[in-house]
């Protein structure tokens, strides 16, 4: 009896769980199938698109001179130091050369000398015309009385006459002669005293232009040689920079040189006094350095407060390329294979596809899409590697951080 009841109580529960089974059967249906693969992507937009080139650039005065003297002498005096302004023309400092003052007078006497000669040929001059004047009237009167009357004037008296007529108009010439002599003389002597006197005016060293004091060679009394060619090595007496106007230099890679062209905009920050500021390119070199494979560019910035020194960096952003509505993907979701780039599309039935892509302007975080793409195609964003194309993926929007939400992390 009692076995028969474990039996039927056995029965029963079978008959409890083949109902609950049923009943769960009915409800939610068949068993699921294998779930899919989540799949991150992004969709294809159009939107500006600008690439910027962010290189160290340096500060450099406009145009900077080491000022040597033309003639060799003692500092008499200097008045200016490091860090002293100067105005164009001023003099910074006096040489003392007594011989070249003496070389000077030396040639002022003979410019004198010469005038004094001048003047004395001037009068040789006017007496060998009045000589002439008179010996030639007298060899015309008596030509004239042996004419009228033949035999009245000796012959010997009138051959005397005529070679003193032509010993006299030589002495013109020879006057003459020794004049011009003289005036040439003149000329030279007035040279020598012009350069003497112009390598007097040496004895100043000036400022070529308006700028800063920046280097120191000499002090008073210190023997300056003359510094005549650029092969002397002769010690300057300063050095002046123009820092009113600075050159921002920067260094643009090979891959970028195309792009670099006058009046493009560059960002300037000055991370040493929190300056920032927009600059325009004004030259480049149109040359690359072939050690660093770079062109020299530069922006000119006014620097009237002196508030920039040579020689301080900044963090400069070129602006290269802008494009207004364009095909625009993350940069992350297009894959590089060597030189071809392509996507992993989610087409409408949630296949994957591989498709190749044509590359335009590619910032730091974005990329142009210039072929193989369409607006609103969906792309997988991340991971490509785990898919295959023709997989059936389920799709969902992928979060891509913007420029700002990057900077901010």
């Amino acid at each position: 009896m009692h076995r028969k009841r474990i039996l039927w109580i056995a029965v029963l529960l079978c008959l409890l769980l083949a109902a609950l089974f049923w009943i769960v059967r009915n409800r939610y249906g068949q068993a699921p199938a294998a779930q899919l693969r989540a799949a991150a992507v992004v969709a294809v937009t159009r939107g500006n698109l600008a690439s910027s080139l962010t290189v160290a650039g340096q500060f450099q005065p406009y145009q900077e001179v080491d000022l040597h003297a033309k003639v060799s002498g003692y500092i008499r005096w200097i008045k200016v130091d490091i860090g002293d302004r100067v105005r164009q023309g001023e003099v910074l400092a006096l040489l003392e050369v007594p011989e070249l003052q003496n070389q000077v007078e030396g040639a002022q006497a003979e410019v004198r000398h010469s005038q004094s000669d001048i003047t004395r040929a001037q009068s040789e001059v006017v007496s060998a015309e009045s000589t002439y004047s008179a010996v030639h009237a007298e060899y015309t009167r008596l030509e004239e009385a042996s004419k009228e009357r033949p035999g009245l004037i000796a012959e010997q008296e009138l051959d005397d006459a005529r070679a003193k007529d032509q010993q006299a108009a030589a002495q013109i010439g020879v006057a003459k002669a020794s004049l011009n002599a003289m005036q040439e003389q003149l000329g030279v002597s007035r040279a020598t005293r012009s350069r003497l006197e112009t390598m007097s005016r040496y004895e100043q060293i000036i400022a070529p232009f308006t700028g800063v004091v920046t280097k120191r060679y000499a002090d008073t009394g210190t023997l300056i040689q003359a510094g005549q060619d650029n092969n002397t090595n002769t010690l300057p007496v300063v050095q002046v920079a123009e820092s009113d106007l600075l050159r921002l230099r920067m260094p643009v890679p090979e891959s970028d040189v195309p792009y670099i062209e006058v009046g493009g905009d560059v960002q300037v920050k000055v991370n040493a006094t929190g300056r920032t500021f927009t600059g325009k390119i004004i030259r480049f070199s149109r040359a690359l350095d072939t050690n660093t494979r770079t062109m020299l560019t530069e922006v000119d910035v006014p620097n009237h407060d002196l508030s920039l020194n040579p020689g301080m960096y900044a963090e400069t952003t070129i602006q290269l390329q802008q494009k207004n509505d364009a095909l625009i993907l993350p940069a992350q979701a297009v894959v590089q294979n060597g030189d071809q780039s392509y996507v992993l599309v989610v087409d409408a039935t949630n296949h994957v596809e591989k498709r190749n892509v044509t590359l335009g302007i590619q910032t730091s975080n974005r990329v142009e899409i210039t072929g193989g793409l369409q607006t609103g195609d969906k792309v997988i964003a991340s991971g490509q590697t785990g898919y295959q194309p023709g997989e059936v993926v389920s799709p969902h929007a992928a979060f891509i951080p913007t420029a700002a939400q990057e900077v901010s992390e």
